[in-house]
């Protein structure tokens, strides 16, 4: 009588047993039919604040974002048993999606061969700048100029304003406020020789500070200058700012004889 009890309760266990396959190494918690692992984790974990990862390394953390991704797996099941996945509005938004998403990788791909092709000049040594060319650079352009400029989008307007200023230098300010279209970043500039615009330098160069000179065209609009410090900077001050300025010197000489080589050609020219 015994035995006959034992085998019907064997075979229950044994079913109930194989009625769940093991779940694939690294599981955290599973959603219906879907998984989601340590890796899912991880790839969400990339994606959170320096302070919200170290929380999310924690017991407590772990839990709280695991319950996160959970939430987030229900309501996609849910969104996608009532085909909202298959909705016009959805398939629009994800055509957008691709698109951006299509763009910013050749973004990236673009920015990385440039970087590449940057290291490679500076690799074989074609950018390369000598101590003697930092020392001859510095000994004929050891100053930094400090210049305020309004930017203004016409030659008509930028001749009023220089005008009015040529007449009360004190009027600065106010005519700034009122004209420019320079962002903050260009309203007051320091600049070494080989650092900012040609033109502009040269003007500042030979200006007494506190003069108003101006105008000048450039690809940013009209310029209006006034000039207000020059002075010496110390070698240890000057060396790294030279080392750039004469690598984009040669970045430039490559540059310009790349040019000739592919025949580049630019139609529209500014005004």
């Amino acid at each position: 009588m015994k035995n006959r009890l034992i085998l019907p309760v064997l075979l229950l266990l044994a079913w109930g047993c194989q009625k769940e396959a093991p779940l694939p190494e690294g599981t955290a918690a599973r959603v219906g039919g879907e998984t989601i692992t340590q890796q899912d984790i991880d790839a969400r974990t990339a994606l959170l604040s320096k302070e919200d990862r170290e929380f999310a390394k924690t017991p407590t953390g772990r839990q709280n974002l695991l319950q996160i991704i959970t939430r987030e797996k229900l309501i996609s099941a849910a969104a996608k048993e009532e085909g909202l996945d298959q909705s016009d509005i959805y398939l629009s938004l994800m055509d957008d999606k691709r698109a951006q998403m299509a763009e910013i990788y050749q973004q990236f791909a673009e920015q990385t061969l440039e970087r590449m092709w940057y290291d490679k000049l500076q690799e074989t040594g074609v950018t390369a700048v000598t101590d003697e060319e930092i020392a001859e650079y510095y000994k004929k352009y050891p100053y930094e100029m400090t210049v305020r400029q309004i930017i203004v989008d016409n030659a008509q307007t930028a001749d009023q304003v220089l005008r009015a200023l040529k007449a009360s230098p004190s009027r600065w300010k106010e005519l700034e406020r009122q004209y420019s279209s320079a962002p903050e970043t260009l309203k007051t500039l320091s600049f070494m020789p080989g650092e900012y615009l040609t033109d502009i330098e040269v003007i500042a160069a030979n200006s007494p500070a506190g003069s108003v000179q101006g105008f000048f065209k450039t690809a940013q609009g009209f310029h209006i200058i006034m000039k207000t410090n020059e002075k010496r900077l110390s070698r240890k001050e000057a060396e790294p700012r030279i080392r750039e300025v004469l690598e984009n010197k040669k970045l430039d000489n490559v540059l310009e004889s790349l040019k000739n080589k592919y025949e580049v050609v630019i139609y529209e020219k500014s005004e």
